[in-house]
């Protein structure tokens, strides 16, 4: 249980974590696009910055990790659960 947080408060949602290999602007915002087509996004984010190209998918709702991995591959990137 959250401390001092109301139980009517407690917010869940669904973080995924994977490694990409998206490199442009233009690569990242297609996906972030698709990905927010498709599912119910809080927020999703690329850091291009980083050596594993995170990408980052925000979720009120649950999904399958392996749904994002088969919508980035299909966009033409690589895409495995970060661990």
């Amino acid at each position: 249980m959250h401390k001092n947080i109301p139980n009517n408060q407690i917010r869940n949602e669904m973080i995924g974590i994977f490694r990409t290999n998206i490199t442009s602007v233009h690569d990242k915002n297609n996906v972030i696009k698709a990905i927010s087509s498709l599912f119910e996004v809080q927020s999703c984010s690329v850091d291009l910055e980083d050596c594993d190209r995170v990408l980052r998918v925000a979720s009120p709702a649950t999904f399958q990790e392996q749904e994002i991995i088969e919508l980035v591959t299909n966009l033409g990137f690589a895409c495995a659960v970060l661990d």
